[in-house]
């Protein structure tokens, strides 16, 4: 199951507590304090971790402490330190902390395979009555507590990472077109909204030479408002390098749905309108080949008007223009880096 999502609270561990204590040994009067000092309690920790692409963990499980330290003991004995908690986390995950009055603080951005950021500190541990020894008190009888931890809400948003992020209307053979050129296997079918969740493939060109394409959802007109699947996964896209526009062929004007689909992007997150782009026109199968030609050319002709980026026609189903797509795609990734 893909989740994308999570709300989960966190306890650094408490620190122990110093403890009173005096040393009682045969032959050995007035032995003196030997109250040992309180053990750190356990910090939490973020982990990137390249094998996990789902925040599934996190969807049940939405508590997460860790381990107190141990109090002190007699014989000047510190208590152990409670161990550290890791929570391992996919690559893009971002993690914010939920203040009580409701803002959010942004406290880290996992996109590195075993980064590791702390999250949350553990409490110091109490003071022995040792501490306490002086020449005007040679018998403390008072130690302090450990220092008491506070829970923290966090909140958990994946981004997936790839390279290519494919964008278009509902239906448009998006799902397809990534069936074909990798390995991943999206539900295919002939009605909207197929795609329920991001999609990752590893697209090859040869050994030694490949990227990551997403196949996002369907997009439609007021996603940016939360309308059909909504920002839902508009968000996977931010992570892309590069955006692939697929347009339907047979569609009545895919000159004006290249311009919605641009326009929701650029609502949800105007950075997306300077992301690096192509375009490729999808289901040119569905035209007779006596008319392909002269149709191609003549949305080629329209698009020149507002954008300089070539136009690729291709068909996932008859595998017409695939390689070239690939190929052009590949390279525009290697210059975007």
């Amino acid at each position: 199951m893909f989740i994308d999502y999570a709300k989960v609270k966190i306890k650094a561990g408490d620190g122990g507590h110093g403890v009173v204590s005096f040393r009682r040994e045969k032959f050995v009067p007035r032995g003196g304090p030997d109250g040992g000092d309180g053990g750190r309690g356990g910090d939490i920790y973020a982990v990137g971790d390249y094998n996990l692409n789902t925040l599934l963990d996190y969807r049940y499980n939405k508590r997460f402490l860790a381990e107190k330290g141990k109090d002190g003991s007699g014989k000047r004995k510190t208590g152990a330190s409670g161990k550290e908690l890791i929570l391992r986390l996919p690559l893009g995950t971002e993690i914010f902390e939920i203040k009580e009055d409701g803002s959010k603080k942004k406290l880290a951005d996992i996109t590195e395979h075993d980064e590791k950021i702390l999250l949350a500190k553990g409490g110091f541990g109490g003071k022995g009555n040792i501490n306490f020894a002086t020449s005007m008190n040679q018998a403390p009888r008072h130690a302090t507590p450990g220092k008491a931890t506070q829970e923290i809400q966090l909140e958990l948003v994946l981004k997936l990472m790839a390279d290519v992020g494919l964008v278009g209307f509902p239906n448009v053979g998006k799902s397809t077109l990534l069936s074909v050129v990798s390995a991943a296997r999206p539900k295919i079918a002939d009605y909207e909204f197929t795609t329920l969740e991001p999609m990752l493939g590893v697209v090859s060109i040869s050994d030694y030479k490949n990227f990551v394409m997403a196949d996002i959802p369907g997009i439609i007109e007021g996603a940016h408002l939360g309308k059909g699947l909504g920002h839902q996964f508009l968000r996977h896209i931010q992570r892309t390098s590069i955006l692939l526009y697929l347009l339907d062929i047979s569609s009545q004007d895919p000159l004006e749905a290249f311009k919605i689909l641009r326009a929701e992007l650029n609502e949800y997150d105007s950075f997306l309108d300077k992301r690096p782009f192509s375009i490729a026109l999808s289901k040119i199968d569905t035209i007779p080949p006596e008319e392909r030609e002269e149709k191609i050319a003549e949305i080629q002709a329209l698009f020149a008007e507002i954008t300089s980026e070539p136009i690729y026609a291709i068909s996932a189903v008859a595998n017409l223009g695939i390689d070239e797509l690939k190929n052009s795609l590949f390279h525009k990734v290697q210059a975007s880096q």
